[in-house]
């Protein structure tokens, strides 16, 4: 069943609205619901907070506020990972960015608590905040390492000696803005006290974290929290850590005794989730008249809170993607009074990858040069920092083969010189790389009397296909049809898992559940061989065959319902794990990553620039693929976002406040159905042993990484004008447009 096209298992459940996200849960009752009010400065102090007429406002059961909240855990900072620390709300008086909690209402309805949030009266006394990137853009630090433990800075070769000699040299700034991940379900939890207990319905990618999270920020036993997450509608990494709305739930759930229920306003979002940071990156290519690139450097700022560090690893991707000698990565942060930093898909690589592919294809134009035949004059033998060799590295077949279905020989060789009518056509290209990671997983799977399978983790399904894959590797490993499988996920009683994150996700969950059959196996042949009463008994296990709910051996046959019921009733299971990525050798002697390449087609109107994507392809090498239905997906939605990021998406700070001007989708724009026609995305057969037992990598991320910069290059392609600030918006192309003649 692996690697067959088949839907979703739980579509039905989704489109007859029976899947049960972290808002929707009744199993307590009727709850009581919170309303988060935020701070109307970005820097200083609460001088005076009146509650009174809030507390005496319809249905309103409690007010908390810093004077009145639980005492709670600090953040622990030799937690390795940002997500399972405690994230303490409401400690003090001191605002530290805008829209920071600063009270809850607590009421009957959702109606009255928003209602009533209206009336809490607040005065600051405000500070001087910092809040401007371009402002304090050299007032930065170095950090000890950048996101995913990596080193903050490289070296290889001397740069500045190779970059001199160089007989080309592009040297350029590129800007990328604050980002949002903006999932359909904003982020919502109900918490509820069961006795000493409390159930936290929310929505996360990574139920361990929650579980952690909570337990240390209320000071409770993990044992006694309990994380219930079954469906969770997008994450994009918006949910790998919880945020204030789960704190302040559980916490006024301890102190009221009843479940509370809240869920952020899209608004909210915005200002209490976290988002890509602004970045200003220098790219400094050096290179022969050949096109072989001699000295390569990628130097990243960015920002950061000076709370909460947050340094995205912006110029890892340069580190194992195109060859050359002399070489240097590096990363600093300027810490503003704006929300923390997080991981926004494809961390690093999305905007990295948007500055670097960019300065290649500059340098391209500048030697006149196939933007594909350069990139395959710069593909390395073995990673150019890490000098280990790739597990596999199929990039230059991702390039010829989609330069071969787009059509690239027919790209315009000189900038600004097709038109059809009032539209400027341009092709564009870009290459994609992303580095695959594995995490401690446990999944359990069980076989009762009735022959059907149960797998158990507490891995999530954030909308990507988890149900559907694990229900196909399942019934593969026990040779079951798929209704005989039925998978259960989200759960903090489950075995854990590292979640859905990281393009892991999948590959930890399903390799897991592939050892977990394997041991199951063993343990039904053993006791179907060893049971006088079983058709099996005395056979070599050795030739033992799962095949349509039985085992098989030569001729012989035993139903796997008869072989548990005879010898164990109450069901059979087994366990498989997988250990994280530092404990396996292979990703310490290979360079293991996804790649990729992105073709795109824009219009632009010679008149309004007005810039359209007409068509798109991407064709990507991820090792061997579960489900092609549901990766063909999750390629697509990434290459859509490399869309957004390319030509919309783009929050803009008021530099008095450090609020977020648009803080909605009226005002923060991103692709929909109209901006996108025809896209397209083909995998590559492929089988990389090296990255699990099943030969499989991560999706969920690749997609993004370039996409962007090909509709960047097809822009600059179709009118010669370069933009490196991002996104590209008609401002910034119109007045240089040429002038055509009707």
């Amino acid at each position: 069943m692996i690697g067959h096209a088949v839907h979703r298992v739980d579509g039905p459940l989704k489109a007859t609205g029976r899947a049960t996200y972290a808002y929707e849960h009744w199993e307590t009752g009727q709850p009581l619901y919170g309303f988060i009010v935020g701070a109307t400065i970005g820097k200083g102090r609460i001088s005076r907070i009146d509650t009174e007429e809030a507390e005496r406002a319809p249905g309103v059961q409690w007010v908390m506020t810093y004077l009145n909240a639980p005492e709670q855990g600090p953040r622990d900072e030799s937690i390795p990972f940002e997500y399972w620390r405690a994230q303490p709300e409401m400690t003090d008086a001191d605002v530290h960015y805008f829209g920071q909690p600063v009270a809850l209402v607590v009421a009957a309805t959702f109606e009255q608590a928003r209602a009533a949030a209206d009336l809490v009266d607040v005065t600051y006394s405000t500070g001087r905040g910092r809040f401007d990137f371009g402002e304090f853009e050299d007032d930065v630090y170095i950090p000890k390492v950048v996101n995913a433990g990596l080193p903050t800075d490289t070296a290889v070769g001397d740069f500045d000696t190779g970059y001199a000699a160089a007989e080309i040299q592009i040297d350029q700034q590129y800007t990328t803005p604050y980002e949002f991940s903006l999932p359909i379900e904003p982020n919502s939890c109900m918490a509820a006290p069961d006795g000493e207990d409390l159930v936290v319905y929310v929505s996360s990618q990574i139920v361990d974290a929650a579980q952690a999270s909570v337990a240390a920020t209320l000071r409770m036993d993990p044992a006694r929290v309990h994380v219930v997450t079954p469906f969770v509608g997008g994450g994009f990494g918006s949910k790998l850590g919880i945020h204030s709305e789960t704190i302040l739930a559980a916490m006024a759930a301890r102190e009221l005794g009843r479940a509370v229920k809240i869920a952020m306003t899209r608004q909210q979002v915005f200002q209490l989730v976290g988002m890509r940071p602004t970045s200003s990156q220098r790219v400094r290519l050096g290179a022969e008249r050949d096109g072989r690139l001699t000295a390569i450097a990628h130097d990243v700022t960015m920002h950061t809170n000076p709370d909460i560090e947050y340094a995205e690893q912006t110029a890892a991707t340069t580190r194992s993607l195109y060859a050359a000698p002399h070489r240097l990565t590096s990363h600093r942060l300027a810490a503003l009074d704006l929300p923390r930093g997080t991981d926004v898909r494809a961390p690093g690589e999305a905007p990295g990858m948007l500055a670097v592919e960019s300065a290649m294809d500059e340098l391209a134009h500048t030697l006149g040069m196939d933007p594909v035949e350069l990139r395959i004059r710069n593909e390395p033998t073995v990673d150019p920092e890490r000098d280990v060799p790739y597990s596999d590295r199929h990039l230059v077949a991702c390039m010829r083969e989609g330069a071969r279905r787009f059509g690239w020989e027919n790209r315009p060789d000189t900038p600004a010189s097709r038109r059809e009518g009032r539209w400027l056509i341009g092709y564009g290209m870009s290459a994609a790389i992303r580095g695959h990671f594995q995490g401690p997983t446990t999944v359990r799977v069980r076989v009762g009397a009735d022959g059907k399978a149960v797998v158990l983790t507490d891995m999530t399904d954030i909308g990507t296909g988890t149900y559907t894959i694990l229900t196909q590797v399942a019934a593969e490993g026990l040779g079951l049809p798929l209704e005989r499988v039925r998978v259960e996920l989200g759960r903090s009683d489950f075995p854990t898992s590292w979640g859905s994150g990281g393009s892991w996700g999948a590959t930890n969950s399903c390799s897991a559940a592939d050892r977990a059959c394997a041991a199951l196996r063993t343990k039904l042949v053993e006791a179907a061989c060893g049971d006088e009463r079983s058709p099996l008994h005395g056979l070599d296990a050795a030739g033992a065959e799962f095949q349509e709910g039985s085992v098989r051996i030569g001729g012989a046959s035993d139903e796997l319902s008869d072989i548990v019921a005879r010898s164990h009733p109450e069901g059979m299971e087994a366990e498989g794990q997988i250990r994280f990525m530092g404990d396996e050798p292979n990703y310490t002697e290979y360079s293991i990553n996804t790649y990729g390449a992105h073709f795109a087609e824009v219009g632009v109107d010679a008149d309004t620039a007005e810039i359209r994507l007409r068509r798109m392809l991407g064709v990507f090498s991820v090792g061997r693929v579960f489900n092609p239905i549901t990766t063909r997906s999750q390629l697509i939605g990434g290459m859509i976002w490399g869309v957004g990021a390319a030509l919309e998406e783009e929050a803009v700070v008021d530099p008095r406040s450090g609020a977020f001007v648009n803080r909605d989708f009226a005002g923060y724009l991103v692709p929909v159905h109209a901006d996108i026609p025809a896209v397209d995305a083909v995998v590559l057969d492929g089988y990389d042993d090296k990255a699990n037992p099943l030969g499989a990598k991560g999706v969920g991320e690749v997609g993004i990484c370039g996409a962007g910069a090909s509709v960047v290059n097809a822009v600059f392609n179709a009118t010669g004008i370069r933009v490196r600030d991002f996104p590209i918006t008609i401002e910034k192309i119109l007045p240089g447009l040429p002038l055509l003649e009707a």
